[in-house]
């Protein structure tokens, strides 16, 4: 239980933050019609774009940063409580399906474990003890990535994750909404989003929430073209797990290569569903094992092993 003092510090550490902000403009939105409060929140949502642009140049060291270390090995690890943790979660579950990594290079931690995704576990955020217990769990080392995320930018679970992971030697970034926050200060690398005070009084889902995962979108996705997981900007690490993504190799492969239909599905046999290397047997015209040969050397980046195929 928290003490009286400490409670009281908290609320006015709250009071103080850019997105627990009052906005006495608002305070009839439930008397509008239907409409308006929709248009009032889209206007809301129009500035979010806005504030994460101003971060950009920050959002590009870290992903630098992370793909140097995820080539050399690393992961790419996310931890936060709440909304914050989710969003973690979700950008990590993605990675497998769109760019074929191993569940283990992109990882997300939510305070108070998987039952916190669609059940409030009660203190788990409050616990910086937790953060360091899901992080040793994991391993993290100096290969590593840890982003802390928080809207607040306060709360202990992402702090004492990315205090944490600082002491092993990761690489540590803080993703919050709130200007020269306690989560900015413990990281290496601070990415502070401020996106103003939400249409419902420190609900953090909205406005912040959009933030950060256009942010964790960035992070991901960008650091996995730096690692040779697209072609241009086609996805051709993805994972045909099911007859969608199995209609969108073939796809893919006929974007890349301008193949007929006969080829593609040759190609495709010939090298067990890889669609990145079904591209390089076309392109290069070469077979399934060459075509694997030419990616392990050139460490998956299609566009330097077409270029050692064809001599350039």
């Amino acid at each position: 239980m928290t003490s009286t003092a400490a409670f009281a510090a908290l609320r006015a550490q709250l009071a103080a933050l850019t997105t627990e902000a009052f906005r006495p403009e608002l305070a009839d939105i439930d008397r509008l019609p239907t409409r308006a409060i929709a248009e009032l929140m889209n206007g809301e949502d129009a500035t979010v774009a806005g504030a994460v642009a101003e971060r950009l140049p920050e959002i590009a060291a870290v992903v630098d940063a992370t793909a140097a270390r995820m080539a050399r090995g690393g992961r790419l690890v996310y931890a936060g409580a709440g909304t914050a943790g989710r969003l973690g979660v979700l950008d990590a579950s993605e990675c497998p399906p769109t760019f074929n990594t191993d569940p283990g290079q992109v990882v997300g931690l939510i305070a108070g474990g998987p039952s916190a995704l669609v059940t409030a576990v009660e203190g788990a955020e409050d616990s910086e003890k937790l953060a360091a217990a899901d992080l040793d769990a994991l391993g993290v080392g100096p290969l590593d990535v840890v982003v802390g995320v928080s809207a607040s930018g306060r709360t202990p679970y992402a702090v004492g994750a990315v205090t944490h992971a600082r002491v092993a030697g990761a690489l540590t970034v803080g993703l919050s909404c709130n200007a020269g926050s306690p989560l900015g200060a413990a990281a290496e690398h601070a990415v502070e989003v401020v996106v103003g005070p939400e249409l419902l009084t420190g609900s953090t889902r909205l406005k912040a929430g959009t933030a950060q995962k256009l942010v964790l979108n960035m992070l991901s996705t960008i650091t996995m073209i730096r690692l040779g997981k697209t072609y241009g900007n086609l996805m051709v690490d993805v994972r045909a797990s099911n007859d969608k993504l199995r209609a969108r190799s073939r796809h893919i492969v006929a974007l890349a290569t301008g193949a007929a239909d006969a080829d593609i599905e040759k190609a495709l046999a010939e090298t067990d569903g890889e669609v990145k290397n079904a591209i390089l047997v076309l392109l290069a015209e070469v077979d399934g094992p060459a075509a694997a040969r030419l990616l392990e050397a050139s460490d998956g980046h299609l566009r330097a092993a077409l270029d050692a195929a064809r001599g350039a």
